[in-house]
């Protein structure tokens, strides 16, 4: 456990270095589509963009939360899924996180927050009524989980990383196609043809990126929900009655969708290639195969 949580600190910085090695290729591309001095463009660009992270790593919990609907409950609103989260916090010796309830028919839970002091678990309406009280502790053992192992900080810097390179890359396009170049009309079209492409791909590569992430992030939440709780089996019903009782939620956005449990929208061809869950029926096999060795 101990050395997954210093793999994902490791992981952290591995992720900040990619995600800035990708904006300054975009600031690189913009100064052949917007004109300027390449050094100059591509400085300031990841300059904006880190700004702009460190503003998303602190807000972007709220945000999320906003997204989602969710709202905050103490124990007299919902004893069951509150004591649940309250001894979880007590066998794991985590500090107890905030818990909220989203209004949502669609089965689903998840953890936001930058660290385990400042972290927030939310569940559906949906998932408290279609899930017993095992199942709930394994979903909820899952997310707590996400705090342990301090994949949420993950979570929260990728968030604002994949936001910043969507909004460069939409700005920068949006630009190019209705602003023009300014005076720099000297350019090689070649290289504006390759500033264009790099503007459309950088945004696919980050969300390539942040759906690797959230399926190995998934993965070792499982085990460590199901090492928490000392019942893998409970967990593998819940994901298997999510499976079979899915359906997208009634707020969705794309930016957050690695947050949840379970996928929350519905997922056409070409989404499922950066799907950010690795796929229900699988986590369900190897936590029964977890479920064999206790």
């Amino acid at each position: 456990m101990y050395r997954a949580i210093a793999k994902n600190k490791r992981n952290t910085v591995l992720i900040i270095i990619l995600f800035v090695i990708l904006i300054g290729f975009l600031g690189f591309a913009l100064s052949f589509l917007m004109g300027g001095d390449p050094l100059t463009v591509t400085i300031g660009t990841i300059i904006g963009a880190g700004a702009f992270t460190v503003i998303q790593y602190f807000a972007a919990s709220k945000q999320a939360l906003a997204m989602s609907g969710a709202i905050e409950i103490q124990k007299s609103d919902n004893p069951r899924l509150y004591r649940i989260v309250e001894n979880l916090s007590i066998t794991t010796g985590t500090p107890m996180p905030k818990v909220y309830i989203v209004n949502d028919p669609a089965p689903n839970a998840f953890a936001t927050g930058r660290d385990p002091e400042h972290a927030a678990v939310a569940a559906t309406t949906g998932i408290l009524e279609l899930l017993d009280d095992s199942e709930l502790e394994g979903v909820m053992a899952h997310e707590m989980g996400h705090v342990q192992n301090y994949d949420i900080r993950v979570s929260m810097i990728v968030f604002g990383l994949v936001v910043a390179v969507g909004f460069i890359s939409d700005i920068a396009l949006r630009f190019t196609l209705f602003g023009g170049r300014g005076n720099n009309n000297n350019s090689n079209p070649i290289m504006i043809v390759v500033g264009l492409a790099a503007l459309v791909i950088s945004p696919l590569v980050a969300a390539a990126v942040q759906a690797s992430i959230s399926r190995q992030r998934e993965y070792l939440a499982d085990a460590t929900g199901a090492l928490t709780t000392r019942h893998p089996d409970a967990l593998a019903s819940a994901l298997q009655k999510l499976s079979d009782y899915s359906r997208p939620m009634k707020k969705q956005n794309s930016t957050m969708a690695h947050m949840w449990i379970s996928d929350p929208t519905k997922p056409g061809i070409m989404d499922r290639l950066f799907s950010t869950h690795p796929p229900l029926a699988e986590r369900v096999a190897r936590l029964s195969k977890i479920g064999g060795g206790f």
